[in-house]
C-alpha cells in the first residue's frame, strides 16, 4: 500500500495509543449529575438505607452521618482514630488534609450514642473508629462502595460520591444562615473563597430583601 494511502487510513481510524485504542474520556461531572452536593434530607435517606443493609449497617450509617455532620474528606474519615474522639467531653478533633485548619467539633447527642455503641462492639484496644472485618481501618474504596450502594438501594436519581457529603454540610450551614466565617472555620478552609461557593447553591438567600 502506498505511503499516502497508509497515512489516510491511520487518520480515518479512531486515534490509538501504543497498540490499543485511546480509552473514552471520563464524562464531566455536570453530565453525570445535576449538582455536586446533597441536601440534609437526601443524606439522611441514604444513611438510613446503609443502616438497613448487611451486618455492618450501624457502622455504615454512622460513617455517612459523621462524614456529613463534620464535613470530612474521605481520607479524614477513614483515618479517624479513637484518640480524636473525646466521648466524655463530646468533642471530635478534626485534623484536616490539604493544609486545612484543624478544629474541635461538638459531637451531637445522637452521634455520641452511635459512637459509644460502635466502640463497645469493637475489639478492646482498637485504634480506628471505622474498621473492616479484617480489623484494619476502613478504606477509601470501601466507603465509596458503601455510599454508592446505599444510594442505589433507594433509586437515587444520580451517582453520588463521598465529597458530596462535605459539600452537603457547607450547603446546609449556609442555608441555615450561619456566619460564613464560622462555616469557614468549621470546614477548615484557609481561604474564604472556598467557603463562598456554597452561597451560590443556597436557595432563598434573597428572601428577606425588601421586607
Amino acid at each position: 500500500m502506498p505511503v499516502a494511502a497508509r497515512l489516510k487510513l491511520v487518520t480515518d481510524e479512531t486515534p490509538t495509543r501504543g497498540f490499543g485504542r485511546v480509552p473514552p474520556r471520563k464524562p464531566r461531572n455536570e453530565d453525570r449529575r445535576p449538582r455536586e452536593h446533597l441536601t440534609e434530607t437526601e443524606v439522611a435517606a441514604i444513611a438510613k438505607a446503609a443502616g438497613n443493609r448487611g451486618r455492618h449497617g450501624h457502622r455504615d450509617r454512622t460513617m455517612i452521618m459523621l462524614c456529613f455532620r463534620h464535613g470530612l474528606r474521605v481520607n479524614e474519615l477513614v483515618n479517624l482514630k479513637w484518640e480524636a474522639a473525646n466521648l466524655d467531653e463530646a468533642l471530635l478533633t478534626v485534623r484536616r488534609d490539604k493544609k486545612g485548619r484543624n478544629c474541635d467539633h461538638p459531637i451531637p447527642g445522637d452521634e455520641l450514642r452511635e459512637l459509644r455503641r460502635l466502640k463497645r462492639e469493637q475489639p478492646s484496644g482498637s485504634r480506628w473508629v471505622f474498621m473492616t472485618e479484617r480489623g484494619g481501618p476502613m478504606t477509601d474504596r470501601a466507603f465509596r462502595l458503601i455510599l454508592s450502594t446505599a444510594a442505589e438501594a433507594i433509586a437515587f436519581p444520580f451517582p453520588v460520591h463521598p465529597h458530596m457529603l462535605r459539600h452537603a454540610v457547607g450547603y446546609k450551614l449556609i442555608v441555615d444562615r450561619q456566619p460564613i466565617r464560622e462555616v469557614q472555620r468549621y470546614l477548615g478552609h484557609r481561604r474564604i473563597e472556598s467557603t463562598e461557593v456554597y452561597t451560590d447553591a443556597a436557595p432563598g438567600q434573597f428572601t428577606e430583601f425588601f421586607r
